[in-house]
C-alpha cells in the first residue's frame, strides 16, 4: 500500500444517492491520518475502505453545511470508544464555532477523546505539532464561513550517491551533511549539501470544497501534486453553481491548469447527475485542464502521484 494515498469515503453534495455517499476523504500521509469533511455514514465507510479511528490524527472541517460535517460526531464518540492515547486535532471555521460545539457534543457517550478543537480564520495556519507537514487553511467564496486547506511538505534534498563516493562521504557523515549543510571528508575537505544532493520539492496537497472562483482557491492549488476540489455541476448548470457558490467541471479545471496541479480530483456531485453523466464530468475536465484526472466514486484509492 503506498503511503500517502486519498480514500474516497463520499462523493455526493447535499443529497447523497444510492451510489454516492456524504462528503469524506481520507488522506493517508506517512504517519498522519487526516479526515476532510466527514458527512452523514463516514463511520460506516471508513468501515468498508478499511480503516478505524485509530489512523485518525487530525479532521479538517472546511465548512458546517451538513454534507460536510454531520458524520463528526460519531467519528468522536468512536474515538472515545477505541480509547485512542493520541490526541486529534480538528480544524474549523472560528466564525462558526459553536456548531464545533454542538457536533462536539451531540450525544451522551463516555467522553474520554483527546479531541482538541482548532478554530481558523482570516488566513490560518493549523500546526501539525511535526515538522514534517505543513497544513495551512485560507476563505473560499460560499455562502457561509469555508475554508480550503493545503498540505505541504518542507522541500528537502536527494542524496547522488556517486557524488557522494567522489567526496568520500558515507556512513553516519552522510546524515551530518543533510543536517548541517556541510561535513568534513576523511581527506580534510570541506563538502558542501549542494555537491552532493539536488534539491527536492515536497509534496503538497490541496482540499477545496464549496467555492465560487476565486484567488483563494487558486493560491490553494499552486503546484499542487494532488488536487481535490468540488464540481457539483456540468457547465450547462453553470448558473446554477453561481447562484449557490460552487463550481462546474470546466471551472474546477481551469483553477487545477492555473495553478498548474498535476492530479486533479473531481467529486461533490449533485445528485441530478447518473451514472451516464459521468464521462460529462471528465470531457468537460479534459477540455481545460491536460494533467491526470479523476472523477471521485466511493471508496477510490487515489495513490499520489510519484515525486518529480
Amino acid at each position: 500500500m503506498s503511503a500517502r494515498q486519498l480514500h474516497i469515503l463520499g462523493t455526493s453534495s447535499a443529497v447523497p444517492t444510492k451510489r454516492r455517499n456524504h462528503n469524506g476523504y481520507f488522506l493517508r500521509w506517512d504517519h498522519h491520518g487526516i479526515l476532510f469533511d466527514p458527512g452523514e455514514g463516514t463511520q460506516r465507510q471508513m468501515r468498508h475502505a478499511g480503516l478505524s479511528a485509530s489512523d485518525l490524527t487530525r479532521v479538517c472541517i472546511t465548512h458546517f453545511h451538513g454534507d460536510h460535517c454531520l458524520g463528526l460526531p460519531g467519528i468522536i464518540q468512536r474515538i472515545s470508544r477505541d480509547r485512542l492515547t493520541h490526541p486529534v486535532r480538528v480544524a474549523y471555521p472560528h466564525q462558526d464555532r459553536h456548531y464545533w460545539q454542538r457536533l462536539r457534543h451531540a450525544s451522551s457517550f463516555h467522553d474520554s477523546a483527546l479531541v482538541l478543537g482548532q478554530g481558523m480564520g482570516a488566513n490560518g495556519s493549523c500546526p501539525l505539532g511535526e515538522d514534517d507537514l505543513h497544513l495551512s487553511a485560507l476563505p473560499l467564496a460560499h455562502s457561509i464561513p469555508t475554508y480550503g486547506y493545503r498540505l505541504a511538505e518542507p522541500d528537502g534534498w536527494r542524496m547522488l550517491p556517486q557524488a557522494l563516493a567522489h567526496h568520500g562521504i558515507s556512513g553516519p557523515l552522510i546524515g551530518r551533511l543533510r543536517r548541517e549543510g556541510t561535513a568534513t571528508s576523511p581527506h580534510g575537505h570541506t563538502v558542501h549539501l549542494s555537491q552532493c544532493a539536488r534539491p527536492r520539492p515536497g509534496q503538497v496537497f490541496a482540499f477545496v470544497m464549496d467555492t465560487g472562483e476565486c484567488d483563494q482557491a487558486l493560491a490553494l492549488a499552486q503546484d499542487a501534486d494532488m488536487l481535490v476540489i468540488e464540481s457539483t455541476y456540468l457547465e450547462q448548470e453553470a448558473d446554477l453553481a453561481r447562484a449557490h457558490g460552487h463550481l462546474t467541471a470546466s471551472q474546477a479545471a481551469r483553477i487545477a491548469a492555473r495553478a498548474q496541479a498535476r492530479t486533479l480530483v473531481l467529486t461533490h456531485i449533485s445528485e441530478r447527475y447518473e451514472h451516464g453523466d459521468d464521462q460529462r464530468f471528465l470531457d468537460q475536465a479534459a477540455a481545460e485542464f491536460d494533467g491526470t484526472i479523476h472523477l471521485a466514486q466511493d471508496l477510490d484509492r487515489i495513490p499520489l502521484p510519484p515525486r518529480h
